[in-house]
């Protein structure tokens, strides 16, 4: 394995090819999906310029990495490696995460591993990493269980980004202003994915975002919010369900979504939706760190 390094659109390019050959290898495994760091390139952070970790064959591929994000309060390392990596390589991997996250000035990190990943939670273990209370669930939905559309209430009108473009984007408020520029950098977004319900008065009530990796027949949903106000409506349930057979309809074998267990709207609403089997991610942090990610 060569090591190097990747900094800006670059490395978007190499961790969307790295995390597509961990689909290719296994159709689940993982924690996150290419479509998770195009949807965190929506708005600039400082990590995007930072010299992310990688590790390639002799092919030239991306067969492994430790991606740094900052959070604002926390910096996430975040390991990636094929499905068949030994101990021994998961263990070098991570130790020189660490490393390099410590050369550039990063102490207060943070990693979101699955508990039954016994090889990456014994590893951090031995560099004092302990679980936090921090949770993240995540489960999967399959093509052949995709759900019905449910009906929109009449004071409201659905529609994707194409049918919107004249106006500001609809994260613009929450995301900042390049957010559509920044949208349109990555490989995967489409704007007739991206939908959004309006009110009566063509404001923003809700939207939610669907994302398709054709490389790996993957959906991703993120993210999902309803303003306050119109909370209760269904809008919610209505988007989930068109963005879900949107997906699908682009050949998707099966979708994502997480969630924060927390969250018991979101819990009853995905899992009515018949996302099945939820997985409850952790946070691990060192005893130094006092802020979190999610």
């Amino acid at each position: 394995m060569n090591e190097g390094t990747r900094s800006g659109l670059d490395y978007l390019r190499d961790v969307t090819a790295l995390l597509q050959r961990v689909r290719a290898g296994h159709p689940t495994m993982g924690i996150y999906e290419a479509a998770d760091f195009q949807w965190w390139w929506r708005k600039p952070v400082s990590t995007h310029a930072h010299p992310q970790l990688f590790w390639f064959d002799d092919d030239h591929r991306p067969a492994a990495a430790v991606i740094a994000t900052d959070w604002g309060d926390t910096i996430g390392l975040d390991p990636i490696l094929l499905p068949d990596a030994t101990p021994e390589w998961v263990a070098h991997v991570v130790e020189r995460g660490l490393a390099h996250a410590e050369e550039a000035g990063f102490v207060n990190v943070d990693f979101v591993i699955d508990p039954a990943d016994h090889v990456m939670a014994d590893v951090l273990a031995v560099h004092s990493f302990t679980k936090m209370e921090d949770e993240l669930v995540d489960a999967w939905l399959a093509a052949e269980e995709r759900p019905s559309i449910s009906a929109l209430d009449p004071a409201y009108r659905l529609a994707t980004r194409l049918e919107t473009i004249s106006a500001p984007h609809h994260m613009t408020a929450r995301s900042g202003p390049d957010v559509e520029e920044r949208l349109n950098q990555t490989p995967l977004y489409r704007a007739d994915h991206d939908l959004v319900v309006l009110d009566d008065a063509g404001e923003p009530a809700a939207y939610g975002m669907f994302w398709h990796d054709p490389v790996s027949s993957t959906g991703l949903v993120e993210p999902m919010r309803t303003e306050d106000e119109h909370q209760g409506r269904g809008l919610a349930r209505h988007i989930l369900t068109v963005g879900i057979n949107k997906i699908f309809d682009a050949g998707a074998a099966r979708v994502k979504i997480s969630w924060d267990p927390a969250n018991a709207p979101a819990n009853k609403l995905y899992t009515e939706v018949g996302f099945k089997d939820p997985r409850r991610c952790v946070v691990v942090s060192r005893p130094e760190a006092t802020t979190r990610r999610y």
